[in-house]
């Protein structure tokens, strides 16, 4: 035996495990054994199922958070994307319910000369999926190799794939095993997960959206921004320039909710229309990738920058050359109608007159997923046609029997039990709400939160 091998301390998970539960601080070494030794089948599911809870119920440290996310990121491989010029820039949403905002921006900000490496989720539960979207577009294809996304990414400046097996392999067993353990809501595996695949990117910086409101994961504010600084702190340990911004999920955002629905909702922002909550949050969004990008000054400049993108028809022409790339039929620019649409709608209208005074937003998202647009469980299949159109938001006067929104679908049985869900998720008050939250709450950055 080596003096080497001699020094080195026996790893073993146990004591990993009761550190954590006792709420020592872990070292390096100990969770990159537990992580690499877990990837690598060496640890078995019973122990790091009982190391997550005791993180949910004892937290971690920013060193702790920092050392996770760099072990889950080099259990894979890390894309070197530096023979790409310019800096390489993406945006993570915490999810919501309407949110389509990276099938906007990806293009947007390529079309701006940025390379936009997006690798992202499907829908679970009420939020929906970026890569579910995607795939509604006939012949699209998310599956791509690490190869043929850097094909893509080289050739047209974006690409928008899902986690291939190659990326951050440890966060996709962990994730399987906090979906069954109960162990979800750490603030401190969300950022390790999340961060973890991101800077597998290859990228230099990273926006987040972190939604908060009844909609979104995080519905308490203080738990947005706590996560947002969580992983603004982590992203700088590591070298990435990360901002946050905490924005509002109370409502759904625009007017469309269900996959092909959403894809209609994004064709028009690009064209230049839509609906106006929805324009401004992917300029708002924009606006700090460009800076960010290094190809505008100021995120005022960055707005208007993209603005004149979406006007001059570059950034709809980038969507379209990203879908031709990835297999998918581009001629649904020109006509929506080719993309899925659902056999029958129904009309939910106002019982009464007065003020749309609020909505039940995850309630909303989860109609959807009741029509057959997203999934309760991750093998449940997906109807892309099906959805919900919104013709009222909060603060609208409503007149008694007007429409407040109209289901598409395909199951009548699946349409009376969203009918019941949508009826029960409009609040129609005698005055308007006094007032109403703001799009965008608050902005994290360098650590620091700016009102």
């Amino acid at each position: 035996m080596s003096s080497s091998t001699a020094s080195r301390p026996l790893f073993r998970a146990i004591d990993v495990i009761r550190n954590k539960r006792d709420g020592l601080e872990l070292s390096r070494a100990e969770i990159e054994g537990l992580i690499n030794g877990y990837t690598r089948a060496e640890i078995p599911d019973y122990q790091i199922s009982a190391w997550l809870m005791a993180v949910v119920l004892r937290g971690m440290t920013r060193a702790e958070t920092a050392a996770l996310t760099d072990c889950m990121l080099r259990s894979g491989e890390v894309l070197d994307l530096s023979l790409l010029p310019g800096r390489k820039v993406d945006k993570h949403s915490t999810g919501g319910v309407g949110d389509k905002t990276s099938l906007v921006l990806a293009p947007l900000v390529a079309a701006a000369g940025i390379p936009v490496p997006m690798i992202s989720g499907r829908g679970l539960g009420h939020t929906g999926g970026t890569l579910d979207k995607l795939e509604s577009i006939p012949g699209f294809n998310v599956n791509l190799s690490v190869a043929e996304f850097r094909r893509v990414l080289e050739t047209c400046g974006c690409a928008m794939i899902g986690q291939t097996a190659e990326i951050a392999p440890a966060d996709r067993k962990l994730y399987a095993l906090r979906d069954v353990t109960g162990t979800v809501e750490s603030p401190y595996l969300i950022c390790a997960s999340i961060m973890s695949k991101k800077l597998a990117e290859g990228i230099d910086a990273l926006l987040l959206d972190v939604k908060t409101g009844s909609g979104a994961f995080m519905k308490n504010e203080n738990d947005a921004a706590f996560l947002a600084g969580l992983m603004v702190e982590t992203g700088e340990r590591m070298g990435k320039q990360t901002v946050a911004l905490i924005t509002d999920m109370d409502q759904p955002l625009g007017n469309m909710i269900g996959n092909a629905l959403e894809v209609v909702e994004v064709i028009d922002v690009l064209r230049g229309g839509g609906p106006a909550d929805l324009r401004e949050l992917c300029l708002e969004l924009a606006g700090w990738m460009l800076p960010m990008g290094e190809v505008s000054k100021t995120v005022a400049e960055g707005k208007q920058r993209s603005a004149e993108l979406i006007a001059s028809g570059k950034a709809l022409d980038k969507f379209r050359e990203m879908i031709a790339l990835q297999g998918g039929d581009a001629h649904v620019l020109d006509d929506p109608k080719r993309l899925p649409q659902a056999q029958h709608t129904m009309s939910i209208e106002s019982t009464k007159e007065g003020y749309l005074a609020a909505m039940q937003c995850e309630q909303i998202g989860t109609a959807c997923v009741v029509l057959g647009g997203g999934r309760e469980r991750k093998e449940d299949s997906v109807d892309p046609a099906v959805g919900i159109v919104l013709h009222k938001k909060v603060g609208d006067k409503v007149a008694a029997g007007e429409p407040l929104a109209t289901l598409h679908y395909n199951s009548q049985a699946r349409a009376q039990q969203a009918k019941q869900l949508m009826e029960a998720s409009f609040q129609i008050s005698d005055a308007p709400p006094a007032s109403q939250r703001p799009l965008i709450h608050k902005v994290i950055e360098h650590s620091r939160e700016k009102n």
